[in-house]
């Protein structure tokens, strides 16, 4: 306290607030003020002026809880696509092996990204983990869930190209090509996450805040390759398959009904034939088998594309429900907030961040709810039953071919 020429100064904190009573200048921190008038259930963060959230014990539990069975689950699924493809010969194919970079690149996400979000979350949206490490966690958060996202969409285009080229697409589908494609999912990856270690583009990271740049041109540039293109990608992929399904169920339709008539033809021929030579018969026996062959492949095509389209229907529609909403808030927010900061209520950005982290949840039970072999391993593994899998696995697919 300083006393000169009558005039009482009387400094509390450093602030800017001032108030001038019976000649005497108080200088008084503002925050106090603000804290004795703000809501409880809001915590002002004097960086960018973000609301965090203040959650009481039950609240904290709850979600914490929560956030923690998913990530348990994620987890617990996409180890499981891993074990499956590496154990069981019969899914050792070229393939899955984007299925196994898949589920890393989830697995990933669960186990270096979810457990620094949970802890974020609980503290109401604060930032705690300093600002060299919130670079690192923002390059891993970034570099995985596009690595999922680039990994979805190429699975696409090797759908499509299984479906529609079935005679010459498997035979350039082996470990090398398979591994080129994985190899450059993590590098389109790679070149969305350096940037801001560059140069190009600064991270926010002040105190209790970390966020990922909100330069114009980076954004653009990161949201078009991380989940814009792959989506269009995606989008074309199932039309094109949707497409060739239809085409060929109502090929099949026609051969369906053009087939009972030719073997009603063939069965009352055959009643004819009785009392021709033995080479006759042997003749239309033969030219039956052939027609029945002929049919049981149609049909398998069929069922092979119909099975295509609603898988990869399903994989697009779960993708767009869980990054849609994130991706068009991630490219509005600088246009509408500017380049420092946030300005989006915090419990928005999180939930949507959340919507799309179960992404990472749902592929591995998506894919197994279309594929039989998946799923038969996945019980047998749950199940501790590790011995005999890939002989019961033989036995199952020998009888469901004979059943075709």
């Amino acid at each position: 306290m300083i006393n000169t020429s009558g005039i009482e100064l009387s400094f509390n904190n450093k602030e800017d607030s001032f108030e001038v009573t019976n000649g005497t200048l108080h200088l008084q921190l503002f925050y106090n003020t603000l804290a004795s008038t703000s809501s409880p259930t809001a915590m002002g963060n004097e960086s960018c002026g973000e609301q965090l959230l203040d959650f009481g014990r039950p609240e904290k539990i709850l979600i914490g809880v929560m956030l923690a069975v998913i990530t348990a689950v994620t987890v617990m699924g996409n180890t499981l696509v891993v074990i499956a493809v590496c154990v069981v010969k019969k899914l050792r194919q070229p393939s899955n092996y984007l299925l196994v970079s898949l589920a890393v690149a989830d697995l990933s996400v669960a186990i270096v990204v979810m457990p620094f979000v949970i802890v974020t979350d609980l503290t109401g949206g604060k930032w705690l983990f300093g600002d060299f490490f919130c670079n690192i966690f923002i390059g891993m958060d970034v570099m995985c869930c596009t690595a999922s996202i680039m990994t979805l969409c190429v699975i696409s285009v090797d759908r499509y190209l299984g479906i529609t080229r079935p005679l010459t697409y498997p035979a350039r589908q082996n470990g090398q090509l398979m591994a080129k494609m994985i190899l450059g999912v993590w590098l389109v990856s790679a070149s969305i996450t350096l940037p801001p270690f560059c140069g190009w583009a600064k991270n926010v990271h002040t105190a209790g805040v970390c966020l990922i740049s909100q330069d114009f041109g980076y954004t653009i540039y990161s949201t078009a390759v991380a989940f814009y293109i792959p989506m269009l990608v995606m989008l074309v992929m199932y039309y094109k398959i949707f497409k060739a399904a239809r085409k060929s169920g109502a090929k099949h339709r026609f051969t369906d009904i053009s087939r009972r008539e030719r073997l009603e033809t063939v069965a009352s021929e055959a009643l004819r034939m009785q009392g021709l030579k033995p080479a006759g018969v042997v003749d239309e026996c033969a030219a039956l088998s052939r027609l029945l062959n002929r049919e049981r492949k149609n049909i398998s095509i069929f069922k092979r594309e119909q099975k295509a389209a609603t898988t990869l229907g399903v994989i697009v529609g779960v993708f767009a429900v869980c990054w849609l909403p994130f991706f068009i808030l991630t490219t509005a927010r600088p246009f509408i907030c500017g380049v420092e900061c946030s300005c989006v209520p915090i419990w928005l950005e999180r939930t949507l961040l959340w919507l799309g982290y179960a992404n990472s949840l749902m592929n591995p039970f998506i894919y197994a709810f279309f594929n039989r072999d998946l799923r038969s391993t996945y019980r047998d593994l749950l199940r501790c039953r590790y011995r005999n899998i890939n002989r019961r696995l033989s036995a199952v697919g020998v009888h469901e071919a004979l059943k075709v």
